[in-house]
Order: C-alpha cells, then sequence, then structure tokens
C-alpha cells in the first residue's frame, strides 16, 4: 500500500499547511498512541529541535497522544538520534521527534523511532494512517496518559556519545571549532568534546527559534571555514539542524564531505580487523570513494539516496558503517541510526590513531571529478527509458572501463533528467555529459 502522509523520512512540510498545523499533529498523536497502544502499554519519548514552532506541535502530539491513553515523556531540545537511543534505554514503545532537519524555520515535520530506537516498520506507519481517518475518540479518564518530563536528558546523551570511544581517550591539544547551526545539537555537543580534553571554539549556539539553518551549520560552511582558519584551529565540525548530520573542515579551510568521513572511519575500522563487512553509499557516492575503498579490499555497495535505504541495506548485510556525501553518517558498532556526534567521535578517533590531520588523512580518497546536467523535458515518456538514451549509458560506461560512472534518474519533483557522469579525466567526463544531456533533450522534444 502507498502512504497517504509518511515519506521516507516521516512527515514534513512548511508550518500551517496541512499536514503541518495543530489539528492534524493533535489527530497524529491520537493515531500513533492508538497504535503503539494495541501493542500493550504505551511509553512515548517526545522530543525536538529549536525551531519556533516545535512548542506549538509538542503541545499538540501530547495532547493527542494522552487522549490515546498513552504515558508521555517529553526531552525538550535533543538532537534526533539521542531520541533515538534514549527510547532504547528508557524502553518505550516508541519515540517521537519534531524536526525538519537542515530546512528553514519555517518548515517542520514528526519522525518516528520504534522502542529499539529504528525507524518504524511499514505496517506500523500504516496501521497509524489508517487511524488518522477514524474518528477520535478519548479514553476513559481514568486511563488517560501522564506527562513527565526528564530533565537530566542531554546529560545521558553525553556520557552515550563519550562512551562510543575507549574510555582512556583524550583530545588535549586539539583545538576545534564546533558549528552547532543554532539547531539540536547547542547543548550536548559543545560539551561532549570539551569533557573529552579537546579546546572548543562554539559558532551558532544561540538558538532562538527562527535561526536554524540560518547561514550556519552543514549546509552553510562559510562561517565555519573562516573561524577555523581565524582560530587557526586543527578542524572544524559542522551539524545540521537536528543533529544526524555532519561535515568538517580541515585546517586549511578546505571542507571533507560525508564521502570523505566515511572512508576515514572505514579504513580505520578495517586496519583494527572490526569493519565486519563492507560500507553501504548511496547513488550519488562519489566513485572516489568505491574506489579507494577497492583499494583497501573493502566491499562497497550503493543503496537509493536516503539514510532509511542505507540503514536497510546495513541490516540485510549484516554490515556495520554507510553514509551519504551529505553527511548522515551511520556506525551501527555504537547506535541504530545516523548521529552526527557519534561520527565526528570516530573520525577523530582514527585520526588520533594514525596521527594525522584531518587534511593529510583524507589524501587517500580522490574524488572523481562529477558533472551534472539537469535536462528539462515536457512530460509525457520517461526519457531515461528510451533505447537511444540506454544504448549511450551503455557504450559511455564500457568506454570508462571501471574508472567511470553514468547515472540518469527522472526527478520526483520536476520535469527534469538529472544526467550525472563523473570518472578519472574531467575533461572527458565533461564531455560524456553534455552528449548524454544532448541525447536526452532530444529524445524528449
Amino acid at each position: 500500500m502507498s502512504k497517504k502522509y509518511f515519506g521516507t523520512d516521516g512527515i514534513r512540510g512548511r508550518v500551517g499547511v496541512y499536514p503541518i498545523t495543530p489539528d492534524f499533529m493533535l489527530k497524529l498523536g491520537w493515531a500513533a498512541g492508538m497504535a503503539f497502544r494495541s501493542m500493550g502499554a504505551c511509553r512515548v519519548l517526545v522530543g525536538k529541535d529549536t525551531r519556533i514552532s516545535g512548542y506549538m506541535f509538542e503541545s499538540a502530539l501530547e495532547a493527542g497522544l494522552s487522549a490515546a491513553g498513552a504515558d508521555v515523556m517529553l526531552l525538550g531540545p535533543m538532537p534526533t538520534p539521542a531520541i533515538a537511543y534514549l527510547t532504547r534505554t528508557f524502553h518505550a514503545e516508541a519515540g517521537i521527534v519534531i524536526s525538519a532537519s537542515h530546512n528553514p524555520h519555517d518548515d517542520n515535520g514528526i519522525k518516528f523511532f520504534s522502542g529499539e530506537g529504528t525507524k518504524l516498520p511499514d505496517e506500523v506507519e500504516l496501521m497509524i494512517e489508517e487511524l488518522l481517518d477514524t474518528p477520535m475518540a478519548v479514553v476513559d479518564s481514568s486511563k488517560l496518559g501522564k506527562v513527565s518530563r526528564i530533565n537530566d536528558a542531554s546529560g545521558r546523551y553525553i556520557e552515550f556519545c563519550k562512551s562510543s570511544v575507549p574510555s582512556s581517550t583524550s583530545f588535549a591539544g586539539l583545538k576545534i571549532v564546533v558549528d552547532c547551526a543554532h539547531g539540536a545539537t547547542y547543548k550536548v555537543a559543545p560539551s561532549v568534546f570539551r569533557e573529552l580534553g579537546a579546546e572548543v571554539v562554539v559558532l551558532s549556539a544561540q538558538p532562538n527559534g527562527l535561526n536554524i539553518n540560518d547561514n550556519c551549520g552543514s549546509t552553510h560552511m562559510g562561517q565555519l571555514q573562516a573561524a577555523v582558519l581565524a582560530e587557526h584551529a586543527d578542524l572544524g565540525i559542522a551539524f545540521d539542524g537536528d543533529g544526524d548530520r555532519v561535515l568538517m573542515v580541515d585546517h586549511t579551510g578546505a571542507i571533507v564531505d560525508g564521502d570523505e568521513l566515511l572512508f576515514i572511519i572505514a579504513r580505520d575500522l578495517h586496519a583494527r580487523n572490526k569493519l565486519q563487512g563492507g560500507v553501504v553509499g548511496t547513488l550519488m557516492s562519489n566513485l572516489g570513494l568505491e574506489l579507494a575503498l577497492a583499494d583497501l579490499g573493502i566491499p562497497f555497495v550503493r543503496a537509493n539516496v536516503g539514510d532509511r535505504y542505507v540503514i536497510a541495506e546495513l541490516l540485510e548485510r549484516q554490515w556495520l558503517v554507510g553514509g551519504e556525501n551529505s553527511g548522515h553518517i551511520v556506525c551501527f558498532q555504537h547506535t541504530t541510526t545516523g548521529d552526527a556526534i557519534i561520527a565526528a567521535l570516530q573520525v577523530l578517533m582514527a585520526l588520533k590513531r594514525r596521527d594525522e590531520g584531518l587534511a593529510q588523512s583524507r589524501q587517500a580518497l580522490r574524488k572523481c571529478p562529477q558533472i551534472l546536467v539537469n535536462v528539462r523535458f515536457g512530460g509525457g515518456a520517461n526519457p531515461v527509458e528510451h533505447p537511444a538514451v540506454k544504448e549511450a549509458c551503455a557504450r559511455v560506461t564500457t568506454a570508462m572501463a571501471g574508472r567511470g560512472r553514468v547515472l540518469l534518474r527522472k526527478s520526483g519533483t520536476e520535469p527534469l533528467v538529472r544526467v550525472m557522469v563523473e570518472g578519472d579525466d574531467e575533461a572527458q567526463v565533461r564531455g560524456y555529459a553534455d552528449e548524454l544531456a544532448k541525447l536526452v533533450a532530444e529524445v524528449s522534444a
């Protein structure tokens, strides 16, 4: 069955535009509470990022959950992966995150975690959607859910993050700049790195409800790059608004993306015989990552774009590490979902073990030139499926002889075909991309 409300990562949209409205959130809380209660006694954790609409939606969800007879434990502003962790440790039936991740303040959304700290199974999401289309009935007043607040949530999560590195770890002598995107990591991230001994310069940690992701964090790296250079820091770390994405900046001010961070983590695990299988990337992972891992004898597979698909592939293969170039990195040896602070700590430990700086450590991965051309078409048949386009893609792939890659995909939101070619030779890659884009345009005319 197709889903009416749930996308690949929960329910998200513009605040005040259905379904991101208080009345829908009230009904969603009730429907979720009824679905979870059908599985037994029900306790649900609710956390949020720092955007102003979180207060409104938190109250609505709380009322709906209580009306269904579910007990509610409020966490306040906390990173998304912290809510996954705390849902497990409190043995709750579910966790709810009020966040629109890296989006601006005028968007918001809802994400759910199961009691195991993983994405909800499809059947539970479908059950919630079915209940949303039924009349809301409040349980007897003697069975209404109770609401409490977890006051030590931040401390619990800080200790959990620190436990992902050896207890003897000290980052004394390391100077880092941390950009919290005025988001959910604004309290916990600086504390984690300081308590492990690093000298920490903090950026964008004064949330006012409106400035989350505003020209800061992992989607706007300029401020962090400038600060690393001005502070003569060893590196910089950028989080997104809900703390599940991380990018870095080396001491020269160069951005280090998710592919490079994933490589550094995987290489370290492999060197210590702790990798357990291979690495999962996505269709957009740079070919350089695949080639660098192959040089080490590390298997690599691609999932569809989205951390849900990366996680599904890891679970199926029983592998530990995967991620996206956007900075979603999953370290299953430590947690159940993408966690930016945990991933950053694994990178720092890998650098420490090799006694290298970030700029030096990333050099073993040479990113391939990647050319992306958007071709507009007028609807109708999908140009990607045209026989001439398929033949041309196969011919180009053969010509690059394993040192290049072609990806054509139709946009899900616009009448565009995205033509992506990457390989060793930038001039050759650009030529192939232009050739394929011209052909797509011709068959679309």
